[in-house]
């Protein structure tokens, strides 16, 4: 069965919640998010190809990749610095579409222990404006976040095995 991600818009508040349990430990979830090679294998629709171009996984640190649609399709970028690491724990960093620069979100990735061994990975984005939220949620992220994580699962499964 496919888990889907919970992905929540304040509408008080420009933000956006997205909540994902995985069957691994956080220290798994977590190196995931930082080693650049696994990053890269997971992030993103299963269409898209992402290549890392700065990846400095500190507090005060800075990251960039590109992805690219299927048949090199249609190219973006994001980047953005780490605010705060804390190893399999939280991190903090901003996200920023290089398109559109004046438009950054403030993100906190919270890496929670359950039960069994698993990770509850809670997402906060926090940006300026509602407009900037909305257009986020209207972008398709949604199809993003759920396959990216579907093939999060898949690559944490296929560790597990080896």
């Amino acid at each position: 069965m496919t888990k889907q991600a919970e992905i929540v818009a304040d509408p008080m508040v420009p933000t956006i919640e997205i909540t994902r349990e995985f069957d691994a430990t956080p220290e798994r979830v977590f190196h995931a998010h930082v080693d650049p090679e696994l990053y890269a294998e997971w992030i993103g629709p299963r269409a898209s190809n992402t290549k890392i171009t700065r990846w400095d996984v500190r507090t005060g640190g800075e990251w960039a990749f590109t992805g690219e649609g299927p048949d090199g399709g249609g190219t973006y970028a994001f980047f953005g610095s780490y605010h705060e690491v804390r190893e399999n724990e939280r991190i903090v960093w901003t996200f920023t579409y290089e398109g559109e620069p004046d438009k950054v979100f403030l993100e906190t990735l919270t890496f929670e222990p359950l039960e069994g061994g698993r990770t509850r990975l809670r997402v906060l984005s926090v940006t300026g404006d509602f407009e900037t939220r909305d257009g986020m949620l209207a972008s398709g992220m949604d199809v993003g976040v759920n396959e990216g994580y579907e093939k999060l699962d898949e690559m944490l499964a296929a560790q597990e095995e080896a």
